[in-house]
This record gives structure tokens, sequence and C-alpha cells, in this order.
């Protein structure tokens, strides 16, 4: 959906912000571009919509080169999502909402019934919200505007620059939740601009790690927690990134110890396990362990799709569970 191909910005005073830049990001899918102040990145996503031109190389978007595209009309059909949000304070929510549909020619009341929907979508009652203006709302509610504006016209691509950065951790988790879920509803092409790398192994299916001006590492949040590419690479996600990977880590089948059906035991762990506190299989091992931590069983029931159980994962199926995530990764395969 997203190709650059051997994209280079250098500024009048020689200033080479991207060198020779080439990816790919799939439809529907979440990339993260990490990396510290000035490394390059949000100048990599303002290519996109031609907020910045490339001194060199191509820009694509579903195999259009977007230089080619009147820049005002891209912009139109790619959602843009900034950490200041940038909702017209002198107007409403709804009519926030409604800004590209109606730019785009829609009849008043259908912009206004979209915006009312995505509204709803990302968790604000538009009878309450819609009538308020910006400066009525909270920092977190703001944001989920921003979000619903841009994907008011539907568009197939959705930039986002430090979207969360502007709230609290508590909120910015929340919205970082609530992103994520509507995500795997809409499935649009999206890249996210960060420099935060637990937001960018949480959030994306694949990540770009920067350096100056290009990418060292560009691959899944697993993959690259597990074998980072280089010595920045390494340096840049912590000696901590064992630990980071357990978000990205979900709890398996061979994580767990049996359960017995017939006798509603779990074996070896006499006394049955019906007041155990219960995760769906797939879990991160980071939101098992922290459930496991809050209860005195030493267990938790896994189940199944259907909410049967599948099992119990015990002490002896978290020290599995952790050597399998803190493994260096294999270079040639992928998770």
């Amino acid at each position: 959906m997203i190709r650059f191909e051997r994209v280079t910005k250098r500024y009048d005073d020689g200033t080479t912000a991207v060198d020779d830049l080439s990816f790919e990001v799939a439809e529907g899918e979440l990339v993260t571009l990490v990396g510290p102040s000035g490394c390059g990145k949000t100048t990599t996503m303002m290519m996109v919509n031609r907020l910045v031109e490339p001194t060199s190389g191509r820009v694509l978007v579903d195999g259009q080169d977007v230089a080619g595209v009147d820049p005002v009309a891209l912009r139109r059909k790619i959602g843009y999502v900034i950490q200041q949000v940038g909702l017209f304070p002198h107007r409403t929510v709804l009519d926030n909402t409604a800004t590209v549909p109606a730019l785009l020619g829609w009849k008043k009341t259908a912009a206004r019934a979209r915006a009312a929907e995505l509204l709803e979508l990302v968790g604000l009652d538009p009878a309450v919200h819609g009538p308020r203006y910006p400066a009525q709302l909270s920092g977190g509610q703001r944001q989920r505007v921003g979000v619903a504006r841009a994907l008011a016209a539907d568009p197939p691509v959705l930039l986002m620059d430090e979207p969360f950065g502007a709230v609290d951790p508590v909120v910015r988790e929340r919205l970082q939740n609530e992103f994520l879920a509507l995500q795997a509803t809409v499935r649009k092409t999206v890249l996210l601009v960060t420099h935060d790398i637990e937001e960018a192994v949480r959030m994306g299916d694949r990540m770009a790690v920067y350096g100056q001006g290009r990418i060292e590492q560009f691959d899944t949040p697993a993959t690259v927690l597990g074998s980072p590419a280089t010595p920045y690479v390494a340096d840049f996600v912590g000696s901590d990134r064992g630990l980071k990977r357990l978000a990205v880590t979900p709890v398996t089948e061979t994580d767990l110890d049996s359960w017995t059906e017939g006798t509603e035991r779990y074996a070896g762990a006499p006394g049955g396990g019906q007041g155990d506190p219960r995760v769906p299989l797939g879990t991160s091992l980071k939101d098992a362990l922290a459930t496991l931590l809050q209860h005195d069983g030493g267990r938790l029931t896994v189940t199944g799709d259907d909410g049967r159980p599948l099992g119990v994962l015990t002490p002896a199926g978290v020290h599995r569970a952790l050597r399998r995530a803190t493994a260096p990764t294999d270079p040639g395969a992928r998770p």
C-alpha cells in the first residue's frame, strides 16, 4: 500500500534528514517508526502526504507515485492525526469531525451522520459530545475526536504523529488499547511515529528503528527485541528488551500444564481450580503475569475461544514461556 523507493530528503543547508530509504507497508498493516528526535521519522511520514517533498526517489501509495497527485486532493484521502490534535476551536466536535467529508462535497446531513457514527466508534456519545467545543473536552477526548476526524472520509491510509504523546500515561495506555481494538475493525494502513519504544512495540505489526536518517532494522517487534540487527538497535531498545518482549509474546498451549476435565482437577494442582483467575489463550505473557501476581493461588486457568479450560499456567509454565520469550530469534525466521 505504501512504498518508499530510495528516497532521500536533503535541505538547502546540506542537512540530510532521510538518506536512501526503501521499505514497504502492506495493506492493513500498522507500522511504527521509532527513534530519537531528529532521526527523520516524521520527515518520512510527511513525505507520504507531500507535506515534505523528497529530494530524490519515489513514494507510492497504492501503486501511484504521490508526486503526480495534487497535494490537496492527496491529503483529503489520507487520514492525519497529530499530537496537538489540531481541532478548530470555533467549531463543534461534530462539525470538526465532519470536516473532510464536507470538503469532499458530501451533503451536510450525510457528513454529520458519518461524523456521529465515527464519534460513537471512538467511544464518544455524539448526542453528548457532538455539540460541545474542543475546549470543553479533556485531552483524551480531544485525541479521540482527532482520530474520528481522520477516519471520517474512510481513507485507506492513516498517518499518526505522536498521537498519544500529549496525555498522561494512564490515558495513553487506554487510548492505545482503544485504537488497537478500532484498528482490528477498520484495518487501515497506518504509519505511526513515536519516540517511545514501549509504544512502538505495543502498537506495531512491524517496527522501523531509525538511526540518523536511516532505518537500522525493520521487522516485527518480537524479532527486533529478540535479535537486534546492530549494536545501535540493541542499545536503543534497551538492556531490558527481554522483558519488553513479554508484551508481544502470547501464552501458548505449550506453556500450560494439563487440565483433567473429568475430575475438574489440574494435573499436579490438587484442590481444583474453579476459583482461579482466567485468561484466554493468546493473552500476552506480560498481561498473564500481571494477573498471576494479583492472586495468591499461583496459577491461571487458560481458556479457548469457547471459554472452556485448556490448561493451567503455573510457575513452571511461566518459566518455559519466559525462556521462549527471551531466547534469541533465528535471524532467518519470522515469528
